[in-house]
């Protein structure tokens, strides 16, 4: 893959790769790495790995490899805890830089490469472009992400987007208490239908601890176009008198 990458490519500066055991990332850097130095240039590789299964962090420190703690991730496909001897002498020698991503900056990726590259890329493939995202990684010159896997499960493909448009500020889930009287309701609607932004859910309850007698509350949730909307559609709320509390 890293040389087909030279030919695909052939003035690229740094390449992006997610590391798991590490086999994939090993073959490209030493391909690359040798290629570049026969060519008299430099290259840079950086490896990605999941927060909740980043096993190769420690064990560089180490200078050894390490066994780790795992959590759980949607990244399940680089979730390795130890690294294999052979990949670990590979890849301290021949990556410069291994960064994390947590499941929500993959979870803002995946949503971007399918809206925008029209991609559907599994959580463990799409670690570069969430490394970028997160701005864990200084992207200069010429830099080619490697995208490996689009082995995703429809249902955790539909949790993901869900999360990802919760995380870029597109959806949004407001508690907000009002007087329980009649018209309550069509004001806050018609403020959202002012402000452009999308009502997906409604629930109006009237029981709550936090709730006077005369009070009830609505729980919202709602589209917006990202976090400057939805920072407009509450303070329309706000400029009305009402006090939106945000979930997510």
């Amino acid at each position: 893959m890293g040389l087909e990458i030279f030919e695909q490519v052939s003035d690229v500066e740094t390449v992006i790769v997610p590391i798991g055991g590490g086999g994939l990332i090993s073959g490209v850097a030493s391909a690359m790495k040798q290629h570049a130095a026969e060519n008299g240039r430099a290259i840079r590789i950086i490896g990605v790995q999941s927060a909740n299964a980043a096993a190769y962090p420690p064990s560089l420190r180490a200078g050894e490899p390490t066994t780790i703690e795992m959590k759980p991730t949607i990244a399940d496909g680089i979730a390795v805890a130890r690294p294999g001897a052979l990949n670990f002498a590979i890849i301290k020698d021949t990556v410069d830089e291994v960064v994390t991503v947590g499941d929500d900056d993959i979870a803002r990726a995946l949503v971007m490469l399918l809206e925008r590259a029209k991609l559907v890329v599994e959580p463990a493939g799409a670690v570069g472009v969430a490394a970028i995202l997160a701005e864990k990684i200084d992207a200069v010159g010429k830099t080619v992400v490697v995208l490996s896997g689009g082995n995703i499960d429809p249902m955790l493909m539909e949790r993901v987007i869900a999360r990802g448009l919760v995380t870029t500020g597109r959806y949004m889930r407001m508690r907000i208490p009002l007087p329980d009287r009649p018209g309550q309701l069509a004001k806050i609607s018609e403020i959202l239908a002012n402000q452009n932004s999308n009502v997906v859910e409604v629930m109006h309850t009237r029981h709550g601890t936090d709730l006077q007698i005369t009070q009830a509350e609505l729980e919202i949730h709602i589209e917006t176009r990202g976090p400057e909307h939805a920072s407009e559609v509450l303070e329309a709320l706000r400029a009305e008198g009402f006090e939106p509390r945000v979930d997510f």
